[in-house]
């Protein structure tokens, strides 16, 4: 989920509500708070614990949330994953320190640190493009030893997301999700779990369809339904050339669909007009119905 910021970067809390009642009604299975669409690096504490407590108080139990605890220091991600199980977050998401670049096995050795102080379920996340550190099976492996109950791939390998899937598909306590929307149908069709959408923010109804379809392995309704998703990522992900361009095109989205503001935490910065006037072009060409879009 991303998270809606008001232009003096306190939380839109009214824009919380909105977008939180959306994904809900859209049916999806769980939100994840503070990973790369949530901004959560560029976020001070005080509002990361906002927006958790928030969040738990609005979603009522009604899905799942995930916490993003990670952090260069140790004491802030402990803090933060003590904060989540105090305010009724369900799980934490946990990827390698970043700044400093690391080895596996300092890797290794962190976990066996911060895992035994975690009072929550957590989700190792691998997201190399902002940690310097692509993890490897045996990493994930020993994560899971230690209590992981599944990994976030973000890396965008899919060959090495396809060995996750191998290397878990007897373990029913381990669940293997993708972190590139694109790979849904993949990765649900091929053993794994599912997939954090970026674009489920805007589009909560389509993302947990093509889901629904992977699961009952629909061929013409996943080509449908990916069709989209493909039409999603040529137009509105495909504007500038900022490498965080679809952060920006979800929450300008969310904004011109008068859900939240559309106000990010610098150095990442929304739209100019020209570029909102496109978006609003884009949105308009989808077919809308009930929930989502037409498909």
């Amino acid at each position: 989920m991303i998270t809606p910021l008001l232009e003096n970067l306190e939380l839109d809390t009214v824009g919380l509500e909105r977008l939180i009642e959306h994904l809900i009604k859209g049916g999806v299975h769980g939100i994840f708070l503070l990973g790369t669409n949530g901004e959560g690096p560029s976020l001070d504490y005080r509002i990361r614990k906002q927006l958790v407590a928030e969040t738990c108080k609005i979603v009522a139990h009604r899905v799942p949330v995930l916490v993003g605890i990670t952090d260069t220091s140790l004491a802030c991600s402990l803090e933060m994953a003590n904060y989540s199980k105090q305010v009724g977050a369900d799980m934490l998401v946990l990827a390698p320190p970043y700044y400093f670049p690391i080895s596996q096995a300092e890797m290794v050795r962190y976990l066996e640190i911060i895992v035994p102080q975690l009072e929550l379920p957590f989700l190792l996340y691998d997201i190399p493009s902002c940690t310097n550190l692509h993890l490897n099976l045996s990493t994930i492996k020993r994560a899971a030893q230690l209590g992981a109950i599944g990994v976030k791939d973000s890396s965008g390998d899919l060959g090495a997301l396809y060995s996750i899937i191998e290397a878990f598909k007897d373990d029913g306590n381990f669940s293997v999700i993708a972190g590139a929307e694109l790979f849904l149908s993949d990765v649900v069709m091929h053993g794994g779990h599912g997939v954090v959408a970026g674009g489920a923010n805007i589009f909560p109804r389509l993302f947990v369809d093509l889901y629904e379809a992977s699961v009952r392995k629909d061929l013409g309704q996943v080509a449908r339904l990916r069709q989209k998703i493909l039409q999603i990522h040529a137009t509105l992900y495909n504007l500038g050339d900022s490498s965080t361009r679809s952060i920006m095109a979800i929450k300008g989205s969310l904004s011109l669909l008068g859900i939240c503001s559309d106000y990010m935490a610098p150095p990442l910065h929304a739209f100019e007009a020209k570029d909102r006037q496109r978006i609003s072009d884009y949105l308009a060409g989808f077919e809308w119905v009930e929930g989502g879009i037409r498909h």
